[in-house]
């Protein structure tokens, strides 16, 4: 039986990814989609773990040849999206796939396969707590936050478009509703 798609969306500092990786923990039979990249690889990323890592021209060969759910060009050359053949491989294998995907990206991939995705947006408490997230991560310089913080509304006026929405104002409450959320999924026919 080909596995079913869980879509994860949300601004930078919602907490998305640390409930991904709890979720990624439970007994849940899910996959991680690794998406492809045009970036160089950093540290001791390795091609088909952290990323497929492309040349500018491979991608946009592929993007030519329709192999792409979504795709995103970030900067010039710089190269973002998910191949239809890596949803493929997991799903056929009966495994149910876990996406980590902007919001744009994220509806794409719930227009694609309609009822057989879950999309859910991952939303702060608010722009203030997601400023002060962000500033406690200490990765960011003052203006990189800014400007997160600038994309994040514009991507909370996206919440609306996923199947649901959980507010991460407490973390273990996100991950436990995000778990249920799954398993009701699951069990639909």
């Amino acid at each position: 039986m080909q596995g079913k798609l869980i879509i994860f969306s949300a601004p930078s500092g919602s907490g998305k990814s640390t409930i991904i990786n709890y979720l990624l923990k439970q007994n849940l039979n899910l996959a991680f989609s690794i998406s492809a990249t045009s970036r160089q690889p950093r540290g001791t990323e390795k091609n088909g773990v952290e990323y497929y890592f492309l040349s500018p021209e491979e991608f946009r060969q592929k993007i030519a040849d329709g192999e792409f759910l979504e795709y995103e060009e970030v900067y010039t050359d710089k190269f973002y999206g998910t191949l239809k053949s890596e949803v493929d491989r997991l799903t056929d294998a009966g495994m149910n796939v876990i996406f980590d995907v902007d919001v744009k990206g994220g509806v794409n991939i719930k227009n694609y396969y309609g009822d057989r995705a879950l999309s859910i947006f991952i939303q702060p408490p608010g722009i203030e707590a997601l400023r002060e997230r962000l500033t406690q991560r200490g990765t960011d310089a003052p203006d990189v936050i800014e400007s997160r913080l600038a994309k994040a509304e514009y991507e909370l006026s996206f919440a609306e478009q996923f199947d649901t929405v959980i507010v991460n104002d407490d973390l273990e409450k996100a991950q436990q509703e995000a778990a249920n959320t799954l398993k009701a999924f699951f069990a639909q026919p």
